[in-house]
């Protein structure tokens, strides 16, 4: 099982996570790409809070296929463009874990490789 890492000499989480997480020896890990809103059928939605539903139903997928759930997520990274609406972005991720902490990194940036998508998501997963 992972193992969350919270010392009590260092000041605590800005937000719903951990600073570190340890996975046991010889666990088997996902490493994702960054994940971005496009659906099956190749379409990004409009609004952010469609394009966070779509994000974390393809990293349900990823995981779903690699036979791992959401409380397997050792790490997320977020990258979202500058000006977004971060509540929104944060409420996605805090939905999908599901009371699960994982290691967290907010990065902002200026655009995205597409410029329909407001923000991506990777992470890093692991079982024993």
């Amino acid at each position: 099982m992972n193992e969350p890492i919270k010392p009590s000499d260092i000041g605590p989480p800005a937000a719903n996570y951990v600073h570190a997480v340890v996975t046991p020896p010889g666990s088997r890990t996902l490493h994702t790409s960054g994940v971005v809103p496009i659906r099956p059928d190749g379409s990004v939605p409009e609004h952010l809070t469609e394009q966070a539903e779509v994000i974390w139903t393809n990293i349900a997928a990823l995981l779903r296929d690699a036979d791992m759930t959401a409380s397997d997520i050792v790490s997320v990274v977020t990258y979202a463009v500058q000006g977004e609406d971060l509540g929104i972005i944060m409420a996605a991720r805090d939905s999908a874990l599901a009371g699960h902490l994982a290691a967290s990194t907010l990065v902002l940036v200026s655009a995205l490789a597409q410029p329909t998508w407001k923000f991506e998501v990777a992470i890093v997963a692991a079982v024993s």
